[in-house]
Formats: C-alpha cells, sequence, structure tokens
C-alpha cells in the first residue's frame, strides 16, 4: 500500500441498453467509446493523474527499472537471410533502442543498410518487416510511425543504400514476391479508402504486381476482386521465377485457400488456380521447392501438420503424396531445404513437442528421417535459414535463430560435415542473468485434460509460498514457447516465481489444440488459466494472496474474464491492450476479422457464447476484486482502446475493494500502439507493471 488517497471520478451510468436476439444488454458506459467526446477526455485526463500518481509512489521502481535495463541491455542478433553471398541481419547493440539491419558482404565486411532511429531520431518509427531481392541488390522494407502499423513500402539499392522508390502507402501486412532479375515483385496493398465502403479502410486487400520505379497506382492487380472484403494475402514466388503462391483466409481464419500460377507464359496478369478452398475447412503453406516439386505443409488429415509432394501442374489435394507423415507428440513447423554440396540434399525439418523446438534432417526422396540436429537446449528456434543457390561458401551449415528463458536472442549454426551445433554470433551485450530453474510441469484442467506450464523459480523446488505472476494466452493458434523474457527474470530474481502454461487455443499442440479453446470452447482457455492456479497454490509455490497474473490483446481478454470469473483466486491483474466488451469488439478496428475465432453478436446462438464469459458484462457490484492495472495505448490500430475504458469505469464502480488496497487504474500511452516499441518505452511499461503487481503481492523489488 502506497500513501497515495485514490478516489476514483465519476462515471455517468447511463441507462444505455439494446435487445439482441431477445435478451436485454446493458452498456452504461458506451459514451467511453467515443474518445473524442470531451467526457471522455476529461475522464481519461483524470484516470492519467490517478494512475501516475499511485504508480511513482510505488516502492522498488528505480530497482527493478534499473535490471530492466539491465536485461534489455543483452541486445540481440537474428540468423542471416542470405542473397547471391550477401548475409541480410538484424543485430541491437546496448544502448540502441531498436535493432539495425546489416548487410555482410561474401568478403566479410559489415556497413548498416537499415536504422530507424537514423530515419526518426524521434524513436516514433518502426521496421515493420523486409525483403532483399533474389540477387541481393535491392531491398524492400516497411516502416510506420507512431505505433498505427500503417506501413509505407521502400526500395533501396543494397550497394549504395540509395533509396529508389517509395514510400507506397496502404501496405500493412504485405509480402514481397520479388522476380528474378529484381525489377519486379508481388505485393498486398488495400484499395484506396475513397474506393471502399465507409468503416471499411483497414481491409479490401488486392494482390498487385509492381514494377521498380513505376508508378503504383499503374500496378496490375492480380487476384482479391470478388474475395470477402477482410481477406488477407500472402505472396511467393519460386526461386527459378516460374510458380507464383498466393495464399488467403479471411481475417483471421485459420482455413486456408491457395491459388498458384505458371508464370513461364510471360502474361502480365498470371492466371490463378485453386489448390484448396477456405470451405475445406484445412490450414496449409504451398511452395515449389529446388527439385521442382510443389511441397505443401498442412493440417489437411493432421491437425499436428505433415508435409506431402505433388507435381505443381497438378496441385490439386488429391494429387499429393505424403513425404513426412504427422507427429502424434508435435507439431510440424517449418521445412527448409538443406543442399550442403555434396550431392545429397536434405530437408531440415522443424517441430516443436510440448512447445520446444527440435529438429532433424530428412531425405527429400523418401522423407525418411537420417539424422537429429542437436539443439542448444530446451529453447526456440527463431529462425531456421540455409544459403540461397548463389551462395557458394557455407553450404554445409543451418543457420539458427536461438533463445530461451535466459538466453537473448542469438544464432547458432549446424554443420552437417562434423553433425555438430556451435554458437556462432551471440547477443552483443554483457549481461548478468540471475539464477534461474526452468521446468515443465504438468497439472490437470476442469475437464480432465493435461496441460503444460513452464515454472521459472529461484529456487529447484518451493520452499515457501512465494508471489507468483501467472501469464497466458491461448488463441489464434499462437504458441508460447521459451524465449528470453527480461520481465520473468526481472521478477524471479527478485524473489518471485513465473508461471506460462500452454493453454487450449494455442497451438502448442496443434490444430485441435486451438481449435478446443475457440468459440464455443472459449471456457476451456479460462479454466486451464484457473487450473493452472490452482496447481501452483497447491504444489506449495504461491497463496491466492501472492498470486498476480498478467496478459496482453488476446490474453487482456484472458486475465479480464479470469479477474471477473475468480477473483478469489488472484491479488493483482496487469491487462494490456484488451479485448474485454465481447458483444460490440466487431465494431471497432479490425475487430470483425477476429469473429471466427470467437463467435459473433450477429448470431444468437454465438451471441451466448460471448456473454457466458464477456468480462465487461460480467462485473458485479458488491464484489471483492483483485488490485487491477488496465494498460492501454492510443495508437492501437487492432485492439480499440475503449474496451479498457468501458471495464475501467465499470470496476471502479462495482468493486468492494479499498481502492487504497486494492486499485483499479488506467495507464494511458500515446504514439505507440499494439506491437513493437522502443527500448525505452518497454522499461517504462514493465516497470510500472511490475512495481504494481510486485506491491499488491509482497515481492520486494529493491
Amino acid at each position: 500500500m502506497t500513501d497515495v488517497v485514490l478516489t476514483y471520478p465519476d462515471a455517468e451510468r447511463s441507462e444505455t441498453s439494446e435487445v439482441l436476439h431477445g435478451r436485454r444488454i446493458d452498456d452504461p458506459y458506451r459514451w467511453l467509446e467515443d474518445a473524442a467526446d470531451p467526457r471522455t477526455k476529461e475522464w481519461s485526463a483524470t484516470q492519467d493523474e490517478l494512475a501516475r500518481g499511485w504508480l511513482d509512489a510505488l516502492p522498488g521502481r528505480e530497482a527493478v527499472a534499473e535490471r530492466m535495463r539491465s536485461l534489455l541491455s543483452a541486445g540481440s542478433v537474428s540468423a542471416p537471410v542470405w542473397r547471391a553471398g550477401r548475409a541480410f541481419f538484424t543485430r541491437r547493440l546496448p544502448g540502441q533502442e531498436f535493432a539495425v539491419l546489416h548487410v555482410r558482404e561474401a568478403d566479410g565486411s559489415e556497413r548498416v543498410l537499415l536504422d530507424v532511429t537514423e530515419i526518426d531520431p524521434s524513436g516514433l518509427t518502426t521496421l515493420d518487416a523486409w525483403s532483399p531481392s533474389l540477387e541481393g541488390d535491392k531491398l524492400a522494407y516497411q516502416v510506420s510511425v507512431g505505433g498505427d502499423e500503417e506501413s509505407l513500402l521502400h526500395v533501396i539499392d543494397v550497394a549504395t543504400g540509395e533509396r529508389i522508390e517509395g514510400p507506397i502507402d496502404r501496405c500493412r501486412y504485405t509480402s514481397i514476391a520479388w522476380l528474378p532479375g529484381g525489377e519486379e515483385f508481388f505485393y498486398v496493398r488495400r484499395l484506396p479508402k475513397e474506393s471502399v465502403p465507409e468503416g471499411e479502410e483497414q481491409f479490401h486487400r488486392r494482390v498487385w504486381r509492381h514494377r521498380v520505379g513505376a508508378d503504383p497506382e499503374q500496378d496490375l492487380l492480380v487476384h482479391g476482386e470478388g474475395l470477402h472484403h477482410t481477406f488477407y494475402f500472402g505472396t511467393s514466388v519460386s526461386r527459378d521465377g516460374r510458380w507464383l503462391f498466393v495464399h488467403g483466409s479471411p481475417g483471421t481464419a485459420r482455413r486456408d485457400s491457395v491459388w498458384i500460377a505458371d508464370l513461364s507464359d510471360g502474361a502480365p496478369v498470371p492466371e490463378l488456380r485453386r489448390v484448396l478452398d477456405t470451405s475445406d475447412g484445412v490450414r496449409a503453406s504451398a511452395w515449389v521447392e529446388r527439385d521442382g516439386r510443389m511441397y505443401v505443409q498442412t493440417t489437411l488429415d493432421a491437425p499436428r501438420w505433415r508435409l506431402c509432394v505433388a507435381d505443381p501442374e497438378h496441385p490439386e489435394p488429391e494429387n499429393w503424396t505424403e513425404l513426412v507423415p504427422e507427429d502424434p507428440d508435435s507439431v510440424l513447423e517449418a521445412v527448409r531445404w538443406f543442399d550442403p554440396g555434396d550431392g545429397e540434399p536434405r530437408l531440415a525439418v522443424l517441430r516443436t513437442r510440448h512447445a520446444v523446438s527440435e529438429l532433424t534432417l530428412h531425405d527429400p526422396a523418401t522423407g525418411e528421417r537420417t539424422d537429429e540436429v542437436p539443439l542448444p537446449g530446451t529453447g526456440q528456434v527463431t529462425a531456421l535459414n540455409t544459403v540461397d543457390e548463389l551462395t557458394t561458401h557455407d553450404r554445409d551449415r543451418l543457420w539458427l535463430g536461438w533463445t530461451d528463458f535466459a538466453t537473448p536472442p542469438c544464432v547458432h549454426t549446424y554443420s552437417r560435415t562434423s553433425g555438430e551445433t556451435g554458437l556462432e554470433a551471440r547477443a552483443p551485450g554483457a549481461v548478468d542473468l540471475p539464477d534461474v530453474h526452468t521446468r515443465q510441469v504438468t497439472y490437470t484442467s476442469l475437464d480432465g485434460t493435461e496441460v503444460r506450464m513452464f515454472v521459472l523459480s529461484p529456487t529447484a523446488e518451493p520452499d515457501r509460498p512465494r508471489p507468483v505472476l501467472l501469464t497466458g494466452y491461448g488463441g489464434f493458434s499462437l504458441s508460447m514457447e521459451p524465449g528470453y523474457t527480461p520481465s520473468a527474470l526481472a521478477w524471479v530474481s527478485a524473489g518471485g516465481v513465473w508461471a506460462e502454461p500452454s493453454l487450449r487455443g494455442g497451438g502448442e499442440e496443434g490444430e485441435q489444440w486451438h481449435r478446443a479453446g475457440m468459440r464455443e470452447s472459449k471456457q476451456n482457455v479460462f479454466d486451464d488459466f484457473h487450473a493452472a492456479a490452482e496447481h501452483l497454490v497447491e504444489q506449495g509455490w504461491t497463496t491466492s494472496d501472492q498470486l498476480a497474473i498478467s496478459g496482453g490483446s488476446n490474453g487482456g481478454l484472458l486475465v479480464g474474464a479470469a479477474l471477473t470469473q475468480r477473483p478469489d483466486l488472484y491479488r493483482a491483474v496487469v491487462c494490456s491492450a484488451p479485448l474485454l466488451d465481447m458483444v460490440r469488439y466487431e465494431r471497432f478496428l479490425l475487430g470483425r476479422t477476429w469473429n471466427e475465432e470467437y463467435g459473433t453478436a450477429d448470431d444468437a446462438e454465438e451471441l451466448g457464447w460471448l456473454l457466458s464469459y464477456s468480462p465487461y458484462h460480467a462485473v458485479r457490484e458488491g464484489t471483492r476484486y483483485p488490485s487491477v492495472l488496465l494498460t492501454v495505448f492510443e495508437s492501437d490500430t487492432r485492439v480499440d482502446p475503449n474496451h479498457a475504458r468501458k471495464m475501467c469505469a465499470a470496476l471502479q464502480h462495482a468493486t468492494a475493494s479499498d481502492p487504497g488496497e486494492r486499485p483499479v487504474l488506467l495507464r494511458r500511452e500515446t504514439e505507440v500502439g499494439h506491437s513493437a516499441r522502443s527500448v525505452s518505452r518497454t522499461v517504462g511499461l514493465a516497470t510500472d507493471q511490475l512495481a504494481f503487481l510486485a506491491e499488491a503481492t509482497g515481492l520486494a523489488l529493491g
């Protein structure tokens, strides 16, 4: 408890309600949806003062800030992408706010190719993506400003660094598929806002063919007309330039459409042939490899994925031949062609077993496993690269991006000649890491399902109840894998325990695991989370009075549901960039692209699913709620901050807890969004979050 006296600002509870499918749904804080409303502005300004007054008075702030700065000073380095003897990679040195893109020439010399802090010293510009041409002489890159993720596309000459063209706008989330020669590429760009219905400006993507240096308004339309306006697309071209692939799905639905086109006829607008349709209900990624075969990584008849091959001239599923079958206990993540130059090419096959990476080599003719690639430990392969066919050196090596909970992002290489894996490039900064014991445990959820959880602690076994920070995600088939996590290390170094369960809804155990935590089964995710908390209490790691939870985005929905369903189980909550009003989430920003995951209020049955757990609608007056810190980013273009505003007002009105003991606070940031942020902003956010949770759970930070 701090010495700050909290008095929540008045927030009008209106009589606003609506009837949907015969259900009356009250929405007393709907007026807070409008950020421009003078009442919202005044209320938000008061919340800013309230939050800053409390957070700035928390004990241990400087200690945790210094610890975060120290842990982040490790920096990072990425596995190189090879093009014609050039290696493209990112490195962040101690003291740098963002990673910098470098190029290493064939003679070993290195130079900076792109540094966003030189483009914009304010630190508001982020590098969203980059893609070198097949010959390595040009580089397309995308940047956005202020967290809006509205990528602007540029092309530069790699030798000189000179900008060749750009910016090309409306390129959010686009892939770049270079054609041989580097004069053209396929990419994805939205239609101009004046060409689409009001409220749909973030949608209506199309695939275009672009000639470098030409007016993008004269680009050739390749694909997208007639499909649902929420479709996302990705493009790729085979290395020989013959085959174009377009992958698409409506919103974030895990149902893929795949098209292929033969570019050998020279037609400016290629004729696309459908390989899969979203109605098939499966996921798939297809490409043509150096042996001329089409490879398909798919969940068709394999929820943990398998690898098939086919003749690209006959690409339909009935012509697929299984090459690497589904494994019943691991998930197929990626496949790379690996030609050591000895006449015996291999396929490098990356899998995750219960979220932990493993890597094997296979005969591309038979699919037979021939070798196991040693990995540094229990962690995550973040990138799997080989040299391209235009690079003559280092052909016998696999390049692995690597991290684990206590290892900053680094690079290892595997030598086919020696059969050994070794450290190639460590993160550039020296850092004093705390002693951390890492384990993966198994516990049982409410319905009897076994769930795995990573636990990081200062002792090998529970010695006494300690403050625990439990986090999770559980959605969109995204896997929570071992990775360098400074906030977790800072918490453990202060004597706490950090835990991360592999909740249903994620992809840790394949597509069935994902489907078991979506739509009508979403409650499974929350049950898995509650069971994780109860397991930590039962095993003696913690007590409910020392148990903090944290989550962001879909993970914000997770902890929002957790605090409303089991307010007795959790002592403190950080809820970041959250979805919380599940009746109206589709009305804002990218919300309508998520209805495949959650359901839609437009359907009576699905509205029932949403209302069964919607945190905003589950707030009950007179309940003793935990301490809650809602953190939002005003430039977020994915999740509207209005979710957190409405939830904050509802909780401040309803809670029976003393504000001086269990406050409900809203922390806002401007000019930052849902995704990438500078190191200094990362430190600032983590300091407030960790200090808030530590004060509530009794963890001494310094």
